[in-house]
């Protein structure tokens, strides 16, 4: 299992599958099944019971999963591999960081 790059907040344009060229933010990253929840992308329908949360119950839109490798992540309005590398910081501290690989920039 590879490690993931891509963390909830990132903006992301999806690369495959039925929502190919739409970009949104990340709700949520499954780490164990390496799959992401791309707001308003790959919207699915849910049927739910009423319950004391959803008092009207009925039928529901909400997002599902996309696996890891058909998203990439967005840097400058541009879709960009991305890469970890080790950075000394402050005191000599060694702290890994996301770079863009086309362009070499750090991103965090």
């Amino acid at each position: 299992m590879a490690k993931m790059k891509i963390k909830s907040g990132d903006t992301v344009r999806i690369i495959a599958g039925k929502d190919k060229g739409k970009e949104g933010k990340i709700i949520k990253v499954d780490k164990k099944s390496e799959r992401v929840f791309v707001e308003g992308a790959n919207m699915i329908t849910k049927h739910a019971k009423p319950s004391a949360a959803n008092q009207q119950g009925g039928i529901i839109q909400q997002e599902g999963a996309i696996h890891a490798s058909n998203v990439m992540y967005v840097h400058k309005n541009k879709p960009v591999r991305l890469g970890v590398k080790e950075v000394e910081g402050k005191n000599g501290q060694v702290k890994r960081v996301r770079f863009a690989k086309s362009t070499g920039e750090v991103i965090d």
